[in-house]
């Protein structure tokens, strides 16, 4: 379905999570002279986020007055922005677009991708164009090499690619995008936990001797311009807290949100923060 509002400068929506991403694609998306409109979760979306801003707030399973809005509001283009905790069925409510879509999708939604693969189809489906974070702030995806004084040294290396093989396998399986090895003894993965509790659980299990570290890298068959994985200041504190020595990201395939800060942190805590290149 063609939308007569899909031409360059398109109003743009922000399907706005946690954190501080959606606020800061609104203000480049506004710094560029486009039009924002911002579509708030409760219990997910920070409040400070809207302010200012034309948006709505709405609830997960209400997909279909979301896109009724969306249309009605003139919206060309639709970018997800921000973490959010997985909804069980109780709490999605859903209206009758959103029971339909699951009754379409079935099994095939069991993952996170899945889930957010069949989502975007059917925001297309409606007359959007779904585009990336890293399409709106170019600065975002990580590059290769260190980010700050740091660097991985030849033990760290092999934990990183004894970890790079441990997340790609669970990414397969539409799992998670996470692991934390230390001396080649996997300490933990992730699941719908996500890094931070990921992190929180490696704090009791660390083993004597040079920390571990934490590798995140997309999903094998991940749509980019959804769920990337995404690392800040807060993944190098929690990482430091755990006691690990250094977290290694996919460059090309993941986001790192204020670089400078995470450099700073980083060099004052002495872990590494690295971007790797994932052979595909």
């Amino acid at each position: 379905m063609a939308d007569i509002h899909q031409a360059a400068g398109a109003k743009l929506a922000i399907l706005a999570g946690g954190g501080t991403l959606p606020a800061r694609i609104a203000s480049a998306v506004r710094g560029q002279g486009r039009e924002v409109f911002v579509v708030a979760f409760d219990g997910h979306t920070d409040p400070e986020t809207v302010v200012g801003l034309p948006h709505v707030w709405s609830r997960f399973g209400a997909a279909g007055s979301i896109l009724r809005r969306l249309h009605e509001e003139g919206v060309g283009e639709v970018v997800l922005a921000g973490p959010v905790k997985r909804p069980s069925f109780t709490e999605l409510m859903p209206d009758w677009r959103t029971a339909r879509f699951l009754a379409r999708v079935g099994t095939r939604a069991l993952g996170d991708d899945g889930l957010l693969r069949a989502v975007v189809r059917e925001v297309e489906e409606d007359g959007f164009r779904v585009v990336g974070l890293h399409d709106l702030l170019k600065d975002l995806l990580t590059t290769p090499g260190p980010v700050g004084r740091l660097a991985p040294d030849a033990e760290a290396e092999r934990d990183i690619a004894r970890a790079v093989e441990v997340a790609r396998a669970l990414g397969a399986l539409d799992v998670g995008q996470g692991a934390v090895v230390q001396q080649g003894i996997v300490l933990a993965v992730e699941a719908i936990e996500g890094t931070d509790a990921m992190l929180d659980r490696c704090a009791g299990l660390s083993r004597p001797g040079p920390g571990g570290v934490l590798v995140k890298v997309k999903k094998p068959k991940q749509d980019r311009r959804i769920d990337l994985p995404t690392m800040g200041v807060t993944t190098v504190e929690r990482a430091a807290a755990a006691g690990l020595r250094g977290i290694a990201v996919e460059a090309g395939g993941s986001l790192l949100v204020d670089r400078a800060a995470v450099a700073a942190t980083a060099d004052r805590l002495g872990l590494f923060v690295t971007g790797i290149e994932i052979l595909q």
